[in-house]
Order: structure tokens, then C-alpha cells, then sequence
């Protein structure tokens, strides 16, 4: 395939910090968008006060599933590439959780793919949070 014909697909389940300069999704020559999101921990949620959050999965399950996400965006919006990278074990506020990308030919079926790509991610591949929150109580969500 030439550079223009190739298409990618890069997942990844991670115990490491996220080196989003690593694993930023590269555009063919006949892409002109490159679309991004960052997930982050948060300090709150529900009104409780979040200290950080631990990520836990069956990492082939989970990394699988996330393959299929991605074909499927890549096959319904048209994209080029897609990556994938989120991040398992203790986390704190602050700290990257995952990271998407999608390469495009154009900035609309970007935007509209890394939506699709973020919600379908958290929907469905099997990545379970329990959230750490400041008065000690801790929960699965």
C-alpha cells in the first residue's frame, strides 16, 4: 500500500503514563485532519470530591473490543486512522486516562468520527472505574 492508500489502527492498554507525542495518530499525505481527544481524571463527580480513580479490565477482552470500535469508525466515517490508548491501574486528579485520535481527509468526518470514537470507547469496551473520593468512601462505577 502506498502512503496514501494505508489505514491504521493502533490500540493499546496501558499500566504507563499515556506519551501522547508517541502514539499521536500520523496523517497520510491525503489527509488534511487530524482530530484528538484527551480524557483527564477530575476532581469531582456527583458532587463528591474525587482524589483519583483505579482502571481495571481483561486487557485482550478489552483491547479486542476496542479493535472492532475502531474498524467501525473507521468503516462509518471514513477515516484513515485511529488510535486508541487508555490507560489501567491508580490514576490521580489530573493525570491522562486515555487518549483517541482519528486522520482524515477532512475536518467534518474527523469531528464527527472522534465522537463517535470517544462515546463508543467508554460504551463498550470492557474498562472498569472505581472512583477514590476525599471523605475514604471509594465506588465502582
Amino acid at each position: 500500500m502506498s502512503k496514501t492508500e494505508a489505514t491504521t489502527i493502533d490500540v493499546s492498554i496501558t499500566d504507563q503514563p499515556i506519551d501522547i507525542a508517541s502514539v499521536r495518530a500520523g496523517a497520510s499525505s491525503d489527509c488534511g485532519a487530524v482530530a484528538e481527544f484527551s480524557g483527564v481524571v477530575r476532581d469531582n463527580n456527583d458532587g463528591q470530591r474525587v482524589q483519583g480513580l483505579h482502571y481495571q479490565c481483561y486487557r485482550e477482552m478489552a483491547e479486542a473490543e476496542a479493535r472492532r470500535v475502531a474498524r467501525e469508525v473507521m468503516d462509518e466515517f471514513g477515516v484513515r486512522g485511529v488510535c486508541i490508548v487508555h490507560r489501567v491501574g491508580d490514576l490521580d486528579v489530573g493525570d491522562l486516562a486515555m487518549y483517541v485520535a482519528v486522520t482524515a481527509g477532512h475536518r467534518r468526518e474527523a469531528f464527527a468520527a472522534i465522537q463517535a470514537l470517544v462515546d463508543r470507547v467508554k460504551d463498550r469496551v470492557p474498562i472498569w472505574k472505581k472512583e477514590r473520593y476525599a471523605d475514604g468512601e471509594r465506588r465502582w462505577l
